[in-house]
């Protein structure tokens, strides 16, 4: 589904060149969860930032099925993020104003192909998280948890062919990390393709895949003892 190929990612200032990715190639297979690790700095969120597209690589190429999108212009790589891809943050990135039902429905706004009705679609997205009594409140009135559960719905409701997780438990406590790692995994049961980002240990165990990274590149890659 994902290919990488020599990706290398540099950031040029008047003073310094940094290199945030060294020669990365990397394969994520359809349904797959997979985790990266490493100590900050290493090049972690440069590469989820990659595979979002938002961050685009210096060189190398970014395969998703039969399209290079390290090739495609800024408005087709918009177009690709709202239909293809799924976003969750540590810091949950709700909007205070609106209402967790209106929040969710944002992870539609892009998408010119729904099919069906977009508030059933919503609807049953809270659902699969569990927030569906809390679609009438504001962010503020939610709990860290309940937050991040609404975030992970909006990610979900467009059906992407992929999430993409930075720290989705790194604002939370342990009771409520353990809840959004179980939804990610039950996701990814039902044939959700994943990739997270995290320094919990515990939490890239309940990936399939975990590579880790050090100075930008991939030093290690594991699957998870069945």
């Amino acid at each position: 589904m994902i290919k990488l190929e020599n990706i290398e990612r540099r950031y040029v200032s008047d003073e310094v060149e940094t290199t945030a990715l060294v020669d990365v190639n990397l394969e994520v297979a359809e349904g797959e969860f997979l985790a990266i690790m490493g100590p900050s700095g290493c090049g972690k969120s440069t590469l989820l930032n990659t595979l979002g597209t938002i961050d685009r690589p210096t060189s190398g190429h970014y395969w998703f099925g039969d399209t290079d999108l390290a090739a495609m212009d800024e408005k087709a790589l918009a177009k690709f993020r709202g239909a293809q891809l799924g976003f969750v943050f540590q810091s949950f990135n709700l909007i205070d104003e609106l209402t967790i039902e209106e929040n969710v429905a944002l992870g539609l706004a892009y998408r010119k192909d729904v099919s069906g009705n977009k508030g059933e679609r919503v609807a049953a997205a809270m659902d699969t998280v569990g927030i569906a009594h809390r679609g009438r409140h504001f962010p503020h009135q939610l709990s860290g948890g309940q937050q991040q559960r609404a975030a992970i719905a909006r990610a979900i409701v467009g059906q992407p062919k992929l999430i993409l997780a930075d720290e989705p438990t790194g604002n939370l406590d342990t009771a409520n990390g353990e809840q959004v790692m179980n939804i990610l995994t039950a996701l990814n049961d039902d044939g959700a393709t994943i990739v997270m980002v995290t320094h919990s240990p515990s939490h890239a165990d309940m990936a399939k895949r975990r590579i880790d990274m050090l100075d930008g590149r991939i030093v290690a890659s594991a699957m998870r003892a069945i």
